[in-house]
């Protein structure tokens, strides 16, 4: 699962992503938003809860909190994301031309050009691929990185954004055991930015109640688009539907990703 954050009028929208057709996957992609009134570890907790397993996650501090306070019964396994890395050796190379940088840039390109290859296979073809072939360049990127913090001071530029690296080290390296991980957090970033993007347009009333609406309607229209579904026509064969009596017990035909348009 891959949360993701961003920042309206009067609060924080959260997302969690579950996209399985980039490894391959039973299930079909879904993201679920949910406001919040700030951004306090006890509004991750909230949302997260009863979730375990691994979780996709940024350098926020507030997952890290609530995973020191989960017990063996529902542990939380943080998966940090490469891609902010990347983008930060990517800063101090434009600024600066580093050298350094330019060399921690060429090492994670050869990690996603693995993931290129392997993307939409099944989890256990992506982890014998990763063992095979990006535990080697990780083993060699982690030399490369001590050897590249010994020469720098660690308040440069360069050195500031090469710590990324070593502090959220063992939570980089989960996606190595487990083909069900990604990289990075580009999923649920992809699925916020809509609404990140909107949000000068879309102020609603407010107040929370305005926010979680919003997160509710946002959460329907952002799983029919990635399921390859028309929204609008999804929302009015589905609430048509409901107004006709559609039971209860058969609301798992309304979904979206079982959604068949009528073919007049």
């Amino acid at each position: 699962m891959d949360p993701g954050r961003g920042k309206t009028k009067t609060g924080y929208l959260w997302a969690l992503a579950r996209d399985d057709c980039r490894w391959g996957g039973a299930d079909p992609p879904a993201v679920v938003y949910g406001y919040a009134p700030g951004r306090g570890a006890e509004h991750a907790e909230r949302l997260l809860h009863g979730f375990a397993g691994g979780l996709q996650v940024d350098g926020y501090a507030a997952y890290k909190t609530v995973s020191r306070g989960r017990g063996a019964e529902a542990p939380l396994r943080l998966a940090h994301c490469w891609a902010h890395g990347r983008r930060k050796l990517r800063e101090v190379f434009d600024r600066d031309a580093s050298p350094i940088a330019e060399e921690g840039l060429r090492r994670i390109a050869e990690l996603y050009a693995v993931e290129a290859e392997i993307r939409g296979q099944g989890a256990d073809a992506r982890l014998a691929a990763r063992q095979a072939r990006s535990v080697p360049l990780v083993d060699a990127f982690r030399a490369w990185l001590d050897a590249a913090r010994a020469r720098v001071s660690a308040k440069s530029r360069v050195g500031e954004k090469l710590a990324y690296f070593a502090r959220h080290w063992d939570d980089l390296v989960l996606f190595l055991g487990d083909g069900r991980i990604e990289m990075d957090t580009n999923p649920v970033e992809n699925a916020i930015r809509p609404l990140t993007l909107n949000r000068k347009n879309a102020l609603f009333a407010g107040h929370d109640e305005g926010g979680r609406a919003w997160a509710r309607i946002a959460s329907l229209i952002e799983t029919c688009k990635l399921n390859g579904v028309d929204p609008l026509a999804w929302l009015t064969a589905t609430l048509e539907a409901i107004a006709a009596g559609h039971p209860k017990s058969r609301i798992d035909d309304l979904l979206p990703w079982n959604f068949q348009p009528s073919s007049s």
